[in-house]
């Protein structure tokens, strides 16, 4: 027993011995370029431990290897990497936390350095979280919260507001026109009001005679705006109807008519074509068409402002006051006043309208409203039925007359510079055309023509007169 213990005693040493032996020959990559000495049979290897102290060790080598002074050799598991002294000890980072002076090199006794004592900062950590420095970014959530549930209920009224105006006059439209919430477009699969924006809805209904169609546009507040709230705070808004009706050409005699609010004349006076051009505004309408106080009248005839101006449509004028915004009917309705253009050489296309502007309830009570578009319909009746005496008749030829010929007077040098260009163009189209043609004596015969022409220009005018024989 114990000869075998002593056999594998002896066997590990020898493994161990050539495995040492192995180690030393393969780690050492840059043997076959060193000079080998034959009275060096060992080497010795300073060995840093800890904070840079080195102890020196002798370690047997086979092969003979020159030893560099002051040289370290650090063995890793894949590469061998030799640094100098002076710049190892130099590197900063190599030695982060410690002071220059504790770098010093101790003899060699085989013990580890103390290593130094480093200190961490306690820092203590906040439970507690610091509402008020964030006041200003609560405030704008709050803000926007506040915004966007205005934007969905404001967005959610107008739109039930305009469902119960179509609920309620629905019975009333389909009476009178064969198509309704129908625009004539093919992808309009559901006839109704079309939503244009979140205030705005529009309703077109045609198929009545005496009319092409009629649009009516719901103009609601902007309930789903909050600056615009803020904004009717200071001036007043209401939920408004629109009527328009074309009417056909011809069904109406030629005169321009209008009543309304006095604000809302005023600025009717001002934008629209057809009121500014021939229409003036009628003083004391309360006295002369017995309309309500607060109304405004503009009129072109007289007799045709009496007659739309009947009992009827002063009795609906006076029940219905705080409802009804204005009332416009026009031959010549052209929409507004457009900017003067000298390159604009014809007149506006005008057309035969009755339109019609009113408030709708506060409290959403659209019954209250039904009459007025009934109002409407009998305003059509009435205009297809009436007709202008002769004098009336004259005058109107007479008013438009005048308006054309102010604006063949303010597009005179406008027209004259078009017609001299045209001409110019057709002489360059002329010369063109004779200049292609291989014939000189019509070419010859043009340009005399041509002098001729341009002796006759510079010529000076002179007038002649006409003098009566005894």
């Amino acid at each position: 027993m114990k000869l075998m213990q002593i056999a594998l005693l002896v066997c590990c040493a020898l493994a161990t011995l050539n495995f040492v032996n192995a180690t030393s020959f393969e780690d050492n990559d840059f043997a076959e370029f060193e000079d080998f000495d034959s009275d060096d049979d060992f080497v010795e290897v300073p060995v840093t431990v800890g904070g840079g102290a080195g102890v020196s060790k002798d370690v047997p080598s086979k092969e003979k290897e020159p030893v560099a002074k002051a040289t370290q050799i650090q063995d890793d598991e894949e590469d061998g990497i030799v640094e100098d002294e002076d710049e190892f000890f130099k590197d900063d980072e190599e030695f982060e936390g410690f002071d220059a002076g504790e770098i010093k090199e101790e003899p060699t006794t085989g013990k580890k350095p103390a290593e130094p004592k480093l200190t961490v900062a306690k820092i203590p950590m906040h439970f507690r979280t610091h509402w008020d420095s964030y006041w200003m970014e609560m405030l704008m959530l709050a803000g926007l919260m506040v915004y966007f549930t205005n934007f969905f209920a404001g967005k959610a009224k107008n739109a039930k507001l305009a469902q119960m105006w179509l609920n309620t006059h629905k019975g009333l439209l389909d009476d009178n026109f064969v198509l309704v919430g129908d625009d004539g477009k093919v992808e309009n699969e559901n006839p109704g009001l079309m939503k244009e924006s979140e205030s705005l809805y529009t309703l077109w209904c045609s198929g009545r005679t005496c009319c092409e169609g009629m649009l009516v546009e719901l103009k609601m507040i902007k309930r789903q705006d909050l600056v615009s709230l803020v904004a009717g705070l200071m001036r007043p808004q209401q939920d408004q109807v629109h009527i328009k009706v074309d009417l056909t050409r011809g069904v109406m005699d030629p005169f321009v008519f209008c009543v309304g609010t006095k604000k809302t004349i005023t600025k009717a006076f001002k934008e629209y074509a057809d009121l500014s051009k021939y229409c003036t505004l009628v003083s004391k309408p309360e006295t002369r068409y017995n309309v309500p106080a607060g109304f405004s009248v503009l009129s072109e005839i007289p007799e045709a402002t009496s007659a739309i101006l009947e009992n009827r449509i002063i009795t609906a004028l006076s029940r219905y006051q705080q409802y009804i915004d204005y009332i416009h009917i026009s031959d010549q309705y052209s929409g507004p006043v457009q900017v003067e253009d000298a390159n604009n050489l014809k007149q506006p296309e005008t057309k035969p309208v009755l339109m019609a502007g009113f408030n709708l309830p506060k409290n959403g009570d659209m019954e209250a409203v039904k009459p007025l578009l009934i109002l409407i319909f009998y305003l059509m009746e009435r205009l297809k039925g009436y007709r202008l005496s002769r004098e009336g008749q004259q005058k109107a030829e007479k008013n438009r007359s005048r308006v054309e010929e102010e604006f063949l007077k303010s597009t005179h040098a406008a027209r004259a510079e078009a017609a001299a260009q045209r001409r110019e163009d057709k002489r360059k189209a002329e010369k063109e055309r004779i200049m292609a043609e291989d014939d000189p004596e019509k070419q010859r015969r043009w340009e005399a023509k041509e002098q001729k022409r341009q002796a006759k220009k510079k010529a000076p005018k002179m007038k002649r007169l006409a003098v009566k024989s005894l």
